[in-house]
């Protein structure tokens, strides 16, 4: 039997504009049905230790939580080695509703740029106004960064987490490098 790894093993890059970490595993279930409902509402509950979040939203304390996806899908975050057992437990929540749940967790990779210019990094990559106004701590996209499909939110206010397909990590830590190099700072926000 293998030993769960990382995509990149826990890249990171400190000599930038801000700190680009790959995050270590993490637990990722994906949650599709009437997110209305009271089953899917118990079973989030259960699962997270959260409600279901608004549109837009993410509830999420360290490496537990829940991110809004779409009006039908949720991101059930967990501890890695928690997974099996919360995949489980959600099902039996849910029999005999329509729904859908499915362990993503090695098909993503994860990221957290860090710093006082983090803003800065990801305005040059997502098409999304991350002006303190407009995009703060508890709020959620899906957008691209790039070429590649992402999720992002920010776990408090120098920090974002970055969610991608695992196959594109190498792409993503090298895209969010070249954004966050020295001498890179445009100084937009400040």
């Amino acid at each position: 039997m293998s030993n769960a790894v990382t995509a990149l093993n826990g890249a990171e890059a400190r000599d930038g504009i801000a700190t680009i970490t790959e995050v270590a595993l993490q637990g990722m279930i994906t949650l599709r049905g009437d997110l209305a409902s009271k089953p899917v509402a118990k079973a989030v509950k259960a699962a997270a230790g959260v409600a279901v979040p608004k549109p837009g939203t993410a509830a999420v304390v360290g490496d537990s939580g829940v991110c809004w996806m779409s009006p039908d899908e949720l991101l059930i975050l967990c501890p890695y080695d928690t997974v099996a057992e919360t995949v489980a437990q959600m099902n039996d929540t849910l029999a005999g509703v329509h729904a859908l749940v499915a362990d993503v967790s090695d098909a993503r990779a994860s990221f957290r740029v860090a710093g006082p210019a983090a803003r800065e990094v990801m305005a040059k990559l997502a098409p999304v106004d991350l002006h303190p106004d407009a995009f703060a701590p508890g709020m959620f996209r899906r957008t691209r960064m790039a070429q590649v499909p992402a999720a992002f939110w920010m776990p408090d206010t120098d920090s974002f987490q970055i969610v991608c397909f695992r196959s594109q990590a190498q792409y993503m830590f090298d895209l969010l490098k070249v954004a966050a190099q020295k001498g890179s700072g445009v100084s937009v926000f400040q």
